[in-house]
C-alpha cells in the first residue's frame, strides 16, 4: 500500500484546523445578518465580535482596530491608498516605498500608479537596506504628501525576519506611515502592533489554520485611515462595505485565539523540525544552498537550492514521492518562474529553489521521509539539471 502523502507547504496555506472547522459550522446555522436588531441578527453580531477580540489578541491590538477583509490581499490594497482621511479631512501620501522582496500583492501598489511606487533594496542576506530606505526618504518631497513604506515582518520564502523596529524609527523620523505585511509572522513568533511600531498590519486567515477568503487589516489607532476600497454600507465602521462573511470570520477568530496560546514552546518545537530537515539535506548533499541561514529566520521555513536540481523538476519529482512543498510562493496560479526574492538578494535564480514549510502538525516521521526523499532525489540528479 502507498504511504500517505505529507504536507510540507503550510506558507501557502495551513490546513484548516478542527476548532477553526468547529466554529464555521456553528456560525452557519446562524440564521440572522450581523447588521441587524434582532435576536437573530445581535448572535451574528456577536460572533464577529468574540473572532475581532481573538484576532486583536493574536497581535496585541485593541479589537475596535481590527477590520475584516476578504483576504491579506484585499487588506494590502485598502491600506496602500495615497488618499487617508483624519475625520472629515483628506491626508495625501505622496509615495510609497516598498522593499525589494514583498509579496506580490504589495510590490503591486494598491492604488498607488506605477510611477508613485519606489523599491527599496535588500542586503545578500534579505534584510532590508534601512540605510537605502534613510537615503530614499530623506530626498522624499513631503509637498506631494507623506511617504507610506510597506515591508513584510517575515518572508514568505525565505522566512528571514526583517528588523522592523529600526525600520520603523527610520520611517517615523522621516514622518511616515509604516504597513507591515504579517502574514507568515503571526501564529509564529509574538506579536505586539505597538512594539513593532507598525502603524497597520496585514493579516491572512488561511495561514493560521483558519479559513481561505478572510484576512484583516489591524490597525494601531482610529485616528488616520485609509479611504475605502470597498463602498457600499456602514459594516466594518465603514472602512468595508458588504455583509460580513460570518463562518470565516469565526473560523479565523478560532484559528487566531489557538495559535496564541502555547505561541512560544510551539515554535521551538517547530524550529527543531526545520533544523532536523536541514541537517539531513546537508548531510546527504553538502553542497545544498540553505538561503538566509545564518539570519534570523521563522522557525518553519527552509528555502533551499540543491546544485543540479532546477525547481519546478525538484518540486514535480517529491511530489510524485508523496511529499509536498513549493517552489517559492504560492501566487501565481500554480506556474514556477524565477524567484524575485532571490533575485533582489543577488542570488542567480534561473534555476529557483524549493521551500519547505511546515506547522504544528507536523512530525518528525514527516521529516525523516523528507530527508530520505531528498536524499534518493539527490542522487539521481544528472548534468542537466533534471531528477533521473
Amino acid at each position: 500500500m502507498a504511504a500517505a502523502r505529507i504536507y510540507l507547504d503550510w506558507n501557502a496555506t495551513a490546513p484548516l484546523m478542527g476548532a477553526a472547522r468547529e466554529a464555521m459550522l456553528d456560525a452557519l446555522s446562524m440564521p440572522g445578518n450581523p447588521s441587524s436588531v434582532h435576536a437573530e441578527g445581535r448572535a451574528a453580531r456577536a460572533s464577529i465580535e468574540k473572532a475581532r477580540r481573538e484576532v486583536a489578541n493574536l497581535v496585541d491590538a485593541e479589537p475596535a482596530h481590527v477590520t475584516f477583509t476578504a483576504s491579506a490581499t484585499e487588506a494590502a490594497n485598502h491600506v496602500l491608498s495615497p488618499v487617508y482621511r483624519m475625520g472629515k479631512s483628506r491626508v495625501a501620501l505622496g509615495r510609497l516605498y516598498v522593499s525589494a522582496i514583498e509579496h506580490p500583492a504589495v510590490r503591486a501598489g494598491g492604488r498607488f500608479s506605477a510611477d508613485q511606487v519606489t523599491e527599496v533594496p535588500v542586503t545578500r542576506s534579505g534584510i532590508l537596506d534601512v540605510d537605502a530606505l534613510a537615503a530614499q526618504l530623506a530626498s522624499h518631497d513631503v509637498a506631494d504628501g507623506l511617504p507610506l513604506v510597506a515591508v513584510m515582518l517575515v518572508n514568505n520564502e525565505t522566512g528571514i525576519i526583517q528588523p522592523i523596529r529600526e525600520i520603523s524609527a527610520t520611517v517615523k523620523k522621516f514622518g511616515g506611515l509604516l504597513v507591515v505585511d504579517a502574514v507568515q509572522a503571526a501564529g509564529r513568533m509574538p506579536l505586539s502592533i505597538a512594539d513593532l511600531g507598525a502603524d497597520f498590519l496585514i493579516l491572512s486567515a488561511h495561514k493560521l489554520g483558519g479559513p481561505k477568503g478572510v484576512g484583516a487589516l489591524v490597525s494601531r489607532g482610529e485616528t488616520l485611515m485609509p479611504e475605502p476600497l470597498v463602498r457600499g454600507g456602514g459594516q466594518e465602521k465603514g472602512h468595508r462595505a458588504g455583509t460580513e462573511n460570518l463562518a470565516a470570520i469565526a473560523g479565523f477568530g478560532a484559528a487566531a485565539s489557538r495559535m496564541s496560546k502555547d505561541l512560544v514552546e510551539r515554535n521551538a518545537a517547530i524550529a527543531a523540525l526545520r533544523d532536523r530537515a536541514e541537517a539531513g539535506m546537508l548531510a546527504a548533499a553538502p553542497e545544498t544552498v540553505i538561503y538566509s541561514r545564518g539570519e534570523a529566520r521563522v522557525g518553519n521555513t527552509s528555502f533551499f537550492h540543491l546544485p543540479g536540481l532546477k525547481a519546478e523538476t525538484g518540486q514535480i519529482a517529491f511530489d510524485l514521492e508523496g511529499v509536498a512543498l513549493s517552489a517559492g510562493a504560492a501566487c501565481s496560479s500554480g506556474k514556477v518562474g524565477a524567484s524575485h526574492v532571490l533575485t533582489a538578494m543577488g542570488e542567480d535564480a534561473a534555476t529557483g529553489a524549493l521551500r519547505l514549510s511546515i506547522g504544528p502538525t507536523t512530525t518528525e516521521t514527516d521529516i525523516d521521509r523528507f530527508v530520505a526523499t531528498f536524499e534518493k532525489i539527490a542522487a539521481r540528479r544528472n548534468p542537466a539539471g533534471q531528477a533521473a
